[in-house]
């Protein structure tokens, strides 16, 4: 597989796998196999426990995987704990990247996000210098998130994962990431909802029908020439491998542009300025 390199020097593999409600290790443990050697979990998942039990099965050794997490808006009040939480369930001593995962709590105007998110920033700063984690992330932040935690760190961010594919590309927000040395990661890089894997798609759909792939491998391939790693997960060891193809074809500039271009679909809905999430962190799941 190939890399992207992150703004502190370190290489990153180009995909990652994906492990939200996954509810067994077998997904894990066959992507491993198929070679994905990075992961993306929370603590909002419950899915860091059955990471680690896949990566001890695995046999091979922990510095063979980045290993990604997340603590969640109730957590950042006290990030050291939530940390420590995620590493117990984990079964590690260090995670590669530590990410706040949504910037806002509420959509009021005068929530004091700002403060908070520099306050939890500042915290993750003071995990990294004690060895418990290498990089730090940020997910969910759009521009204006993300130039506050640049004004006010001391460690750069090294990437931003949102929702990102054809039919929701956020070029504007993918474009400040790049300028500022950020790399944008996709999650849902298929789309959510109605017409899954924007598979229903006509566009996506003639366009797999011309490469002869399937529209997964558009969608992939899409945020990759874009340089934009994505994390998809999938559940078949079938949609595994087949989501590796992305690597081996290339789509020209003008079905490029049509993807950039396409109106807007499968968008979760979930704005990090105007969507109060309700999910809450569950410290139970040690």
């Amino acid at each position: 597989m190939t890399t992207y390199t992150l703004q502190d020097g370190s290489e990153i593999p180009a995909m990652g796998f994906g492990t939200y409600q996954l509810t067994s290790d077998r997904p894990i443990r066959q992507a491993i196999d198929a070679g994905y050697r990075f992961f993306d979990t929370a603590s909002l998942y419950e899915t860091e426990r059955i990471l680690g039990t896949a990566i001890r099965a695995s046999g091979l050794p922990r510095e063979a995987f980045v290993i990604e997490t997340k603590l969640w808006i109730d957590e950042m009040d006290d990030p050291a704990t939530a940390l420590d939480r995620s590493l117990r369930r984990l079964g590690m001593e260090y995670v590669d990247i530590y990410m706040i995962h949504w910037p806002r709590e509420t959509g009021y105007l005068d929530e004091p996000w700002r403060e908070r998110d520099i306050r939890t920033y500042h915290a993750l700063e003071e995990l990294v210098a004690k060895g418990k984690v290498r990089r730090l992330g940020l997910s969910n932040f759009l521009p204006h998130h993300l130039v506050n935690i640049l004004e006010n760190c001391t460690i750069h961010p090294v990437v931003d994962q949102m929702e990102i594919h054809p039919g929701y590309s956020q070029e504007a927000a993918v474009a400040f990431c790049k300028a500022h040395g950020v790399l944008p990661m996709a999650w849902s890089p298929f789309g959510r909802g109605e017409a899954q894997a924007t598979a229903g798609n006509a566009i996506i759909a003639s366009l797999a029908e011309k490469y002869g792939r399937s529209p997964q491998q558009i969608n992939l391939r899409f945020l990759l020439q874009k340089g934009i790693l994505p994390i998809p997960k999938a559940s078949s060891e079938a949609h595994i491998r087949d989501n590796l193809g992305a690597f081996d074809f290339e789509l020209d500039e003008a079905d490029l542009s049509l993807l950039t271009c396409m109106p807007q679909t499968t968008w979760l809905g979930e704005h990090p300025d105007f969507f109060i999430p309700t999910a809450k962190s569950n410290p139970a799941n040690v």
